[in-house]
């Protein structure tokens, strides 16, 4: 008995194509066991998204690519297109100098907080080692000699790399030590835009060298940098590449740091933040400009001096009859330029020509609608609400603040992503060459990870989130408090993302420079502090008796 082939609520899994019916019609048999294999592996798999019998899916065919095939040859598209749409597209632009203020703002402030306990220092002590410390490293972050080419200082450098990746996928930045006006050498810092890192003479990518990314065979880190001399995009310029060694080979010294965000495991270059998105964005610009266009040219009003062929003969000379039909057919029908039309122009038509005109119904009313629609996709694919996204807050309190504290997570992700991998790794740099040219004591820094661990310990905060209605949020942490769901520190730094004790001390200080002034007045709502009270002394009693 012939096999049947499988079957799902009565209908085969697979249809006969017609290699299955030829099969069948001469070898009936063969055919139903072929069928019925491809049933069967019609059954193997159990997830939709992965059938190719499906007509919806049938023509939906991609490669399973590792980082380097999926991503390399497509990036310097991918960085051109993305700055093109960051110069020119205003939802790209936004979306980009949203996340720049908010994630970096004024700059990015280090405070040191070493883990004095650890040190075996007195929090006094370690409170003037924090002091001296942060005011040596604040004179060099706003001095623009922190930058090899002097022309930003670290906040301002700070914000440029944090653009640079967004815009590129990933950004350089190299860190020797310059000699300037015969000073001893001290850090600076050089950021180095992604283009400028590739293979030397765009030689093919091999196993441990992959788009100007050196990498160990054994381990698979990264262990220099091929970086090109000019920008690849100077033509006209003859380039030669220099390699320099992530870290150094005797101290461990970082001297180049990459920023950027990896997707999958084994990548090694960044893609630019609104790479997902190029193709609506584009359109949606398209789109824009389109309709913009139409509203101008339907705003435009403009008459039509339509000649009878009979008077244009009698009432004009030959050469006056040549100038008018010049410029009637120099008319190309187009707007905006200008021999076309205009507010108040009067175009001639040549004799037995007439204008059929049809109402555009601009501004269209369905624009808003649609360009909306498109925005809230795009912000869900850059983790910005749609009305952080545009700059616009219409609904309720609670939805505003709602869509603030959801932008607020990914700002503070990304700042935190810029701490780790670019300001805490340049203060640690800044301060191992303080110490070792002796302008800081630091007992052992050089000597145990832990002990320089303890030492390079650091807070780093930006601005704020601010706040929609200040009292209501302060009075919903004061109560989160009281109910003990939450502590002052996580109240603190989800307030500016400075810790509490870092406060604490501080107002502790300025409590009693207050009191000490008699200027402290207590808070409203609190008890004064019992005075104390003088043990009676012994005069009493001996009166007494």
């Amino acid at each position: 008995m012939a096999e049947q082939p499988l079957k799902r609520a009565g209908h085969p899994l697979v249809q006969q194509n017609v290699l299955d019916k030829v099969i069948t019609y001469f070898a009936p048999k063969v055919g139903a066991r072929r069928l019925a294999a491809r049933g069967q592996l019609a059954l193997a798999g159990g997830y939709t998204g992965a059938r190719i019998d499906k007509k919806s899916l049938s023509n939906w065919r991609v490669n399973g690519g590792s980082p380097t095939t999926d991503i390399i040859a497509d990036l310097p598209m991918l960085r051109a297109r993305s700055r093109d749409q960051f110069r020119n597209a205003p939802i790209a632009v936004g979306a980009l100098n949203t996340a720049v203020s908010y994630a970096i703002g004024t700059g990015l402030s280090c405070t040191p907080s070493i883990d004095f306990d650890a040190l075996g220092l007195s929090e006094d002590e370690a409170t003037a080692w924090c002091a001296d410390t942060g005011r040596r490293f604040r004179v060099w972050c706003e001095s623009v000699d922190c930058d090899v080419g002097r022309r930003l200082n670290f906040y301002a450098q700070t914000e440029l790399t944090f653009r640079t990746y967004f815009e590129s996928g990933d950004a350089f930045v190299i860190t020797p030590r310059i000699s300037r006006e015969g000073r001893p050498p001290r850090l600076a810092l050089q950021t180095i835009e992604a283009d400028r890192v590739c293979n030397p003479n765009r030689m093919a990518d091999t196993e441990t060298l992959i788009d100007g990314i050196e990498l160990s065979k054994e381990t698979g880190e990264t262990v220099a940098v091929h970086i090109a001399r000019h920008h690849p995009g100077d033509l006209q310029l003859v380039n030669t590449w220099e390699r320099v060694p992530v870290r150094g080979d005797s101290t461990g010294r970082r001297n180049v740091l990459h920023i950027f965000k990896p997707l999958r495991p084994g990548q090694v270059r960044g893609v630019p933040w609104i790479a997902p998105i190029l193709e609506p964005l584009k359109q949606l610009s398209r789109y824009t400009n389109a309709e913009l266009k139409a509203a101008v040219d339907s705003a435009i009003i403009s008459v039509f001096v339509k000649m009878d062929p009979t008077a244009f003969q009698d009432l004009f000379d030959e050469d006056a009859q040549k100038a008018i039909a010049k410029r009637g057919a120099d008319w190309n029908g187009e707007f905006g330029g200008s021999d076309d039309l205009d507010t108040g122009k009067a175009v001639n038509l040549l004799p037995g020509e007439e204008i059929q005109t049809h109402t555009p119904g601009r501004p269209n009313p369905q624009f808003d609608p649609f360009v909306l629609a498109i925005l809230r996709q795009i912000g869900v694919a850059l983790e910005l609400p749609y009305e952080v996204l545009v700059m616009h807050f219409q609904s309720s309190y609670t939805a505003a603040r709602a869509a603030l504290l959801t932008a607020w997570k990914f700002f503070r992700a990304r700042r935190d992503h810029m701490v780790t991998n670019y300001t805490q790794p340049i203060y640690e740099l800044w301060l191992a060459d303080e110490v070792a040219e002796g302008r800081i004591p630091a007992p052992g820094f050089f000597a145990n990870e832990l002990v320089r661990a303890a030492w390079s310990q650091s807070v780093w905060t930006g601005d704020g989130p601010g706040s929609i209605d200040p009292v209501k949020e302060v009075d919903a942490a004061r109560k989160r408090v009281d109910m003990e769901i939450s502590t002052l520190d996580a109240e603190s730094i989800l307030h500016d993302g400075i810790p509490w004790e870092v406060k604490h001390r501080q107002r502790k200080r300025e409590v009693e420079a207050q009191k000490r002034d008699g200027t402290f007045v207590a808070p409203a709502g609190t008890a004064p502090a019992p005075e104390s009270k003088s043990k009676p002394d012994d005069t009493a009693d001996d009166d007494s008796e």
